[in-house]
């Protein structure tokens, strides 16, 4: 009885709960709008991407060659 209570336990954990359990509403206006919904967070990424490696930042470098010694 334990064996199978434990094989159950550990199956029933294995599989994951979007799978068994929708996620979405079937419902095609509904989904519709669950989806947007949580795509909305995802607009953001590209942004946040660009702000970690500053490339939002201006260019540092001159666009000419400097002699960089003494004249």
């Amino acid at each position: 009885m334990r064996k199978l209570l434990l094989v159950s336990v550990l199956l029933a954990s294995a599989i994951p709960l979007g799978c068994v359990v929708p996620m979405y509403s079937a419902a095609p206006n509904e989904r519709a709008r669950q989806l947007i919904f949580i795509s909305e967070g995802f607009r953001h990424i590209p942004e946040v991407w660009e702000r970690i490696w500053a490339l939002d930042m201006p260019d540092i470098m001159t666009p000419y060659r400097t002699h960089g010694g003494v004249i």
